[in-house]
Order: C-alpha cells, then structure tokens, then sequence
C-alpha cells in the first residue's frame, strides 16, 4: 500500500472543508496539486491505479 507523507502543513487548508474527490465527504486535507481528498482516499486510488508487475 502507497503511504503518502503529508506532515507539510501545506496539505492543510485552513479556509475549510470541501468534498473529497473521491469518496465526497467533506475534508480540509488538499493533495499536492491543491485538490480536496483524504490521505486514506489518495493512497487507495493510487494502489488501484498503478500497474502491477504482469499488467498490461
């Protein structure tokens, strides 16, 4: 499983929660590219989206 590090207060957004891009519950975490997702959410759909040895 991907574990992301977001100590960097810059994954904090102090403004207020929005909806998660994936699973829709509200959220004040932001990824690199400043979009609202869970640390959990963003890990999972990177797991789900990296090819495995043997993928086409």
């Amino acid at each position: 499983m991907a574990l992301l590090n977001w100590r960097s207060a810059d994954h904090y957004d102090p403004t207020g929660d929005k909806p998660c891009v994936i699973c829709t519950k509200p959220t004040p975490l932001r990824s690199d590219r400043g979009k609202p997702v869970h640390k959990v959410c963003a890990e999972e759909w990177i797991d789900s989206h990296t090819p495995k040895e043997g993928d086409k």
